[in-house]
Parts: structure tokens; C-alpha cells; sequence
């Protein structure tokens, strides 16, 4: 029989699914456990196995095209069977029993007369029988990785009456134990899988509806995936955690009167209740047997509680009252720019495709202060500290190409001209324009570029010509206080240089402590091109050009 596979809940928060990419064709042989194709939800990018083996008949949703949870996106079946079939009979076709309904009651034998009423709607699909009242409930996806769960307990029996807050049965999936929760009202007519038998996602584990239904036609279509059903009880999470840990109870809470009685209240009503500080033995329970519910949480005031004994010590009624808060969980959502799909791609691809590793040090910045007042007395344009560091670390560079260098596969470019990318905060994300040829620029000259760059990123003007072609970048977050961090490594530079702000501290000079200002660089090396003594021999350079800032004018 054809499988229909829908796209499945892969997360909480999901309500839908981009195809991002089919690993199998119509025609080919799918094994139980292969990956079928690759689904983006809204946190990540999942692998969609199968559960079945056969061959896939039917593909339904193109590659980039988002679907509804629970919407048909493949067929799996024997090669040549007939899905159309079983697609129809999904989308509420007419069943062989309507058929035989629909035929003139003249033509048919007294037996069948007499058995027509008790096979009404036997053949009626499972959305013409939830109009009727009758829920199937299934295996839920309670994680990433679940693919089947075990039925630890019932708490119910076939027969037994329902609310559509009852705890139909406890599961347990590969990470906890969870409360399945039917979400319906009626009798329990079916109990799919027994006690301690394991059950695949979506596979039917129960049946709810009026007493005396016939629910044959549904037992009759296995384990396909139930056709989605616009219906708010649907929509509503069927599954809850039982517990935070595994010494919290799973259905009840120890009581505070001591008395060895234990509260029964449901999951949703202890989460409210912890959130709110209500002690549940306090609540009365408006539920069967005296279970605690959502709107016994909900409607439940301190006034209401019970007052202390009056023989309890006077030590417990001095006991401090905790008052109550509840907050609300609000949040803002927009979509991601472009640019910020940009950044998130090649940062991504940096980090896991580069072995970063950094090397740290601290630099005496007393003559570079000093040397910045001096030349900004004469400068035609202010020159900041991160101008002189630009310089610097270009004229570094030249004496260690090793470290102005990228990885390129099958070979590593030395480059001998030094362009330096600077990281500029923008509003949409970050962007890294180019000061080329830093080593024969004057600090004048760099300042006045790297002040136009700025200005034209703000005013999302920068071109690609302006921020292509680095060959090292400088990032530096001194401006905000930041005393030291790392970078990654704008590829395909072969190494950043992250730089803190001066601090004053306390210097050891000559023997004697005195107050320095220090600044702090942390040089982050892709360990494919630049070795650790490489990277430590161009910060002592640095270092040197820094600490003597008259270097960089030789």
C-alpha cells in the first residue's frame, strides 16, 4: 500500500517548511532510514529521512517552495503502484462502501439491507469522520531526532470517557518521557499500541469519538499521516513535557499538607502554576477525580488559599511572603536582509572551513598618544589611533608576507601589495571596505579614505570595487569599550587583527610601577597558511612600529 509522507513538525515554532532540496528522485529505490531531502524550517536546515522502503512514485513540492505542516510532499510505494488512489482518497474522494450506499436498495440482498446501517460510514475518510466528532490520535514528533516512541503508560481504556484535557497516555521518546494529551471529547474507541510497544511518528496510537462508532475504514488505512484539519483544537500542541527532571512526578505533585496525598493536576496547569507561584495544593481541582487544570490555574486568587494553622510555630507565620509576578513573553520578528544572509554565509563558511587559532598581545601606546597629538597639530585632516594601526599593519606586512597571505585549494598566494580591509557597523550588518596600498599611504591620506568609506556606508552608497580585494583585515571595537576580543577571518584574507581600547593601568617601567596605557590585539590566524611563530613574529613587528611610532616615517 502507497505511503503518503507529509512535511513534518520539525520544531515548536514551525508552521511551515522550505523544500531546500530533494536528495531523491521519482523512480529511485528509498530505504527506511535515507535521507530523502533537505527541509528549512524557521531555526534550521533538517534532513528529512523516510520510514518506509519502496520506491518514491510521486514528488509534490518543487525544491525552494515552502508548504504547510502536515501537507503531502511525496508518495512512497511499489514501483508501478497506483498512488492517484491513494492521493484521492487524502483529498476526501468517495470510498467503495459510498458507492455501494448510493445503489438502488432494490438491488441489493436482505443481508446486506441488514447490515447497511452498522457499515455507515465505515468507508468514510478521516476527515468526513472528525465532522462527525471522531479524532485519531497519533504518534506526535516530540523532537529533532525522535522517530518513534513507546507507550509507557494508558490511562485510559477503550471505553472509557474522555475530556480534551484528559492525559491519554505517557510516551516515551530518546530524550524524556512526555504526557499525551488527546485534545478531544468523547468515548475512547481504539487503543492502537500496547503498553511498552513502540509506535513511528504518525503511526495512529488511539481513536476518540461518539460510543458505537464505526471507525473500521480508518483502522483499514494504517499508519498514513492524518490529513490536516482546520480546526483551532488541532493547531494546539499535543504533547507536553511530564517532567523537568527525572525526580519530578510525571502526573502529580506531592502535597504541602503532609498529609501523603499527592495533587493530580496536568502539565500545562504545573507550568502555569510555577510561573505564577501557586502552590497547587491550594487549588481545587474542577477536572474527574479532582484534577487541577488550566482555568483552575487561571481562575484560582491568594485570597482563596488557605490560611496557615493556627498551631503552626510562630517561626513559619514570620516567614517571608514572595510576591507574585507575571510577565509576558513578547517578541518582534523581521526578515532576514540580504546582506545579513550574506555575512551569515561566508562568516559560517570561514569559521568551519578555516582552522582559526589567535595569538594576543598587549602594546605601550604612551608615544603612539603622543605622537598622534604632534602630527594632528599639522595634519590637514584629524588622524585617529586606528589610522595609525592601518599603517602599521601595513608596513608590518612587507617584512611577513607569510601572514599577507590567503588559502587558494591546491596552492597559497603571497601577496606582495598590501590591502587592508576595514570593519565598518553599519545598520544592516557589517561591511569590510578596502584601503589599498596602505604602506606607501600617509596617515593624512588614510584618514581622509577611511572617513569617506564611512560615510558612504552609511549611506548604503559603497560600491563592490570598494570593499574587494583585501589582503588582511582590521577590526576594531575600541571605540566601545571593549578591552579585547577575536575576529573571523575575513576569507579569503589569511588573518584579522582585533583591536581593543587603550587602557590606563598600572606599568612596571624601569623597575618602579606607573600609570600606562596599554591596548590589546588579538591576531586571528587561518592555520593553513600561517603558522604560530609566523603570526608571533608580525606582532613583535607591530608591536616595535607601535611602541615607536617615528618607525612608521622611515
Amino acid at each position: 500500500m502507497a505511503e503518503i509522507v507529509r512535511m513534518p513538525k520539525m520544531s515548536d515554532t514551525m508552521t511551515e517548511g522550505v523544500m531546500a532540496k530533494w536528495h531523491k528522485k521519482v523512480g529511485d529505490k528509498i530505504k527506511s532510514g535515507d535521507v530523502m531531502a533537505e527541509v528549512e524550517t524557521d531555526k534550521a536546515t533538517m534532513d528529512l529521512e523516510s520510514y518506509w522502503d519502496g520506491t518514491l512514485l510521486y514528488v509534490g513540492v518543487e525544491e525552494g517552495k515552502a508548504v504547510p505542516v502536515d501537507a503531502i510532499i511525496a508518495v512512497i510505494g511499489k514501483e508501478g503502484e497506483d498512488y492517484k488512489a491513494a492521493l484521492e482518497a487524502e483529498s476526501g474522494a468517495a470510498a467503495p462502501a459510498q458507492e455501494e450506499k448510493a445503489a438502488p436498495a432494490t438491488e441489493k440482498p436482505a443481508e446486506e439491507k441488514k447490515e447497511a446501517p452498522a457499515q455507515s460510514g465505515g468507508g468514510l475518510s478521516e476527515a468526513e469522520l472528525e465532522k462527525k466528532g471522531v479524532t485519531v490520535i497519533r504518534m506526535p514528533l516530540l523532537s529533532d531526532t525522535m522517530t518513534e516512541g513507546v507507550i509507557a503508560e494508558w490511562h485510559k481504556n477503550v471505553g472509557d470517557k474522555v475530556k480534551d484535557d484528559d492525559i491519554l497516555a505517557d510516551v516515551e521518546t530518546d530524550k524524556a518521557t512526555m504526557e499525551v494529551m488527546g485534545y478531544a471529547t468523547g468515548t475512547l474507541l481504539h487503543i492502537g499500541v500496547e503498553k511498552g510497544a513502540a509506535a513511528k511518528v504518525n503511526g495512529i496510537i488511539a481513536i476518540v469519538g461518539p460510543e458505537g462508532t464505526d471507525i473500521s475504514g480508518i483502522l483499514a488505512q494504517g499508519d498514513a499521516p492524518a490529513k490536516p484539519v482546520a480546526d483551532a483544537k488541532s493547531d494546539a500542541p499535543v504533547a507536553e513535557k511530564a517532567a523537568e527532571s527525572k525526580s519530578e512526578p510525571q502526573e502529580e505533585t506531592p502535597a504541602a499538607s503532609g498529609s501523603g496525598d499527592r495533587v493530580k493536576a496536568s502539565p500545562l496547569a504545573k507550568r502555569i502554576a510555577k510561573e505564577k507561584g501557586i502552590d497547587l495544593s491550594q487549588v481545587a481541582g474542577s477536572a474527574d477525580g479532582g484534577r487541577i487544570i488550566k482555568k483552575d490555574i487561571e481562575n484560582f486568587t491568594p485570597a482563596a488559599a488557605k490560611t496557615a494553622s493556627s498551631s503552626a510555630p510562630a517561626a513559619e507565620k514570620a516567614a517571608p511572603s514572595i510576591p507574585q509576578y507575571v510577565g509576558e513573553e513578547k517578541y518582534t520578528e523581521k526578515p532576514v536582509s540580504q546582506m545579513r544572509k550574506v555575512i551569515a554565509k561566508r562568516l559560517a563558511e570561514s569559521l568551519f572551513t578555516a582552522p582559526h587559532f589567535y595569538l594576543n598581545i598587549s602594546i605601550d601606546m604612551d608615544n603612539a598618544m603622543s605622537a598622534r597629538t604632534a602630527i594632528n597639530a599639522v595634519a590637514p585632516v584629524k588622524v585617529s589611533f586606528n589610522d595609525i594601526i592601518i599603517k602599521a599593519v601595513a608596513v608590518a606586512l612587507k617584512q611577513h608576507p607569510a601572514v599577507n597571505s590567503s588559502w587558494r585549494g591546491d596552492k597559497i598566494r603571497f601577496n606582495e601589495h598590501t590591502n587592508i580591509g576595514v570593519a565598518m557597523a553599519v545598520e544592516d550588518g557589517l561591511l569590510v571596505p578596502v584601503v589599498r596600498f596602505a604602506d606607501g599611504k600617509s596617515l593624512s591620506h588614510i584618514s581622509a579614505e577611511v572617513k569617506e568609506y564611512g560615510q558612504k556606508a552609511k549611506a548604503k552608497k559603497l560600491q563592490p570595487a570598494d570593499w574587494e580585494g583585501s589582503t588582511f583585515t582590521v577590526s576594531n571595537l575600541g571605540m566601545f569599550g571593549i578591552d579585547e576580543f577575536t575576529s573571523i577571518i575575513n576569507s579569503p584574507d589569511g588573518a584579522i587583527l582585533s583591536v581593543g581600547a587603550i587602557q590606563q593601568i598600572p606599568v612596571v617601567k624601569n623597575g618602579a610601577v606607573v600609570p600606562g596605557n596599554v591596548m590589546k590585539l588579538s591576531l586571528g590566524c587561518d592555520h593553513r597558511v600561517v603558522d604560530g611563530a609566523t603570526g608571533a613574529a608580525f606582532l613583535q613587528t607591530l608591536k616595535g612600529l607601535l611602541e615607536e611610532p617615528i618607525r612608521l616615517l622611515v
